[in-house]
């Protein structure tokens, strides 16, 4: 039995994108336009569209028409990141984007293009980022206290090029690469300081043969915000004490405190961070991929004064500098409220993806918190995490497992959902999937 024409069309189509003859960006005919094109009717031809926009081949822009995705970007994050098929729904990674910021960007550029400074957005920038570059990075809601000295301030290609967080796999592959074991020293305080996913705790005497010259942490009361930990669940109300023990372990050992703010826009009402607090022993690091788009590598890194000269050699040893055009595009956006804006829409959709993640998988065990766009789902002693990633990845669902995150020796048996690549009704429905698959695999 002979396929309908619009299978065979979309089937034809999907063809020509994976293959590259449509290239990325190509603007496809109008819905009248294929119909002409194709002798279909024009309810057939937006059916066509509306498939391959599923498979994740197409993106519509109202108003501009059918363009052809880049699904080169994301197959693969890094080396130990399953990559994520062109089909499949991503729980895998986080790139949460909110309607109207590819209008956004198109009004920046269109800024840019009149503006009288254009030649010098082709030139090298000095290596920590133009003094009015670095004077954008103002003290934010989320970052009370940071009243920071614009010379005490550098500006970076991505928050994760000034330091990884503790549990990004890029950390964890350098860590056994160069078998140093003291990098992530606070990661958090409950009671102790685990290391890792899972880990038990430590203190800093404990991470390694040598007495560690740096530690990594999420401001405290965000750290759950960031990658979080399957095997402890959030314990909001101690930020105070977690702080005042960081800084005490850190003075102790005489460590520098790196502090990965990444995912702090995401709290409400954040304490202040440990840069304030300890600004002599802190570097603080955050960036512009979380809160805004995960393609404007931009961010920031405020040190102590004395430790600014190093921190420059090291930008110009590795990037030399921030891409200059991404860099105006980003301070424009500081100065103007851009940034606040989207963070604070992010915060409601991180805290709306959460609350579909504990109706779906209501009963299961999960671990996170109720504004992070992560959740942890630990699974009982005798399932295995690989086998149920695999039996998603059947159903064209991609997760991760823990063992990516993990900074320790010890990998506990966890799946990790990221929850903002998606629009929510896929969410939903993939969430329900997963319920079902994990309750069968692990939990009958």
């Amino acid at each position: 039995m002979a396929a309908p024409r619009y299978k065979t069309l979309v089937d034809a189509l999907a063809s020509g994108i994976r293959s590259g003859r449509l290239a990325a960006g190509t603007r496809l005919p109008t819905h009248r336009g294929l119909a002409a094109q194709e002798g279909i009717a024009v309810v057939t031809a937006t059916r066509v569209y509306a498939e391959l926009e599923a498979m994740g081949l197409v993106s519509r822009e109202q108003g501009r028409g059918t363009f052809v995705r880049d699904i080169a970007v994301p197959a693969g994050h890094g080396i130990d990141l399953q990559v994520v098929a062109t089909d499949a729904v991503d729980l895998n990674f986080n790139y949460p984007s909110l309607p109207g910021q590819a209008d956004l960007l198109r009004q920046a550029l269109r800024g840019l293009a009149g503006s009288g400074d254009l030649d010098s957005l082709l030139s090298y920038q000095p290596h920590r980022g133009r003094p009015q570059d670095r004077a954008a990075h103002r003290p934010a809601p989320e970052t009370p206290g940071l009243g920071a000295d614009p010379d005490q301030i550098l500006v970076v290609n991505g928050a994760s090029t000034a330091w990884p967080s503790p549990s990004w796999p890029t950390l964890g592959a350098v860590r056994r690469r160069r078998r140093r074991a003291h990098l992530p020293g606070f990661q958090g305080a409950r009671g102790g300081l685990p290391a890792g996913p899972g880990a038990p705790p430590v203190t800093p005497r404990r991470t390694g043969p040598r007495r560690p010259r740096q530690s990594v942490c999420a401001p405290p009361g965000t750290r759950d915000l960031h990658h979080a930990d399957p095997a402890q669940p959030p314990r909001p109300g101690h930020a105070g004490d977690e702080r005042t023990r960081l800084i005490e372990i850190a003075r102790r050992h005489g460590s520098l405190v790196i502090e990965d703010a990444s995912y702090a826009y995401l709290a409400e009402d954040p304490p202040p961070p440990l840069a304030a607090t300890a600004p002599d022993i802190t570097v603080h690091v955050t960036g512009l991929s979380k809160n805004v788009a995960t393609g404007l590598r931009v961010g920031f890194v405020v040190a102590p004064a004395d430790r600014v000269p190093a921190l420059e050699r090291a930008i110009r040893a590795t990037t030399w500098n921030t891409p200059a055009l991404t860099t105006a595009i980003a301070c424009g956006w500081l100065d103007d409220g851009t940034v606040d804006h989207l963070e604070a829409r992010k915060r409601d959709d991180a805290k709306a993806r959460q609350a579909i993640a504990r109706e779906e998988l209501a009963g299961l065990p999960l671990v996170g918190h109720p504004s992070s766009y992560f959740v942890w789902l630990p699974l009982p002693d005798d399932a295995r995490a690989d086998r149920l990633t695999a039996t998603l990845a059947r159903r064209h669902i991609s997760v991760s497992t823990a063992e990516p995150f993990t900074t320790t020796t010890h990998t506990p048996q966890a799946l990790r959902l990221a929850l903002g690549s998606t629009d929510l009704d896929r969410l939903r429905a993939t969430l329900r999937t997963v319920r079902r698959v994990a309750v069968e695999d692990a939990y009958s």
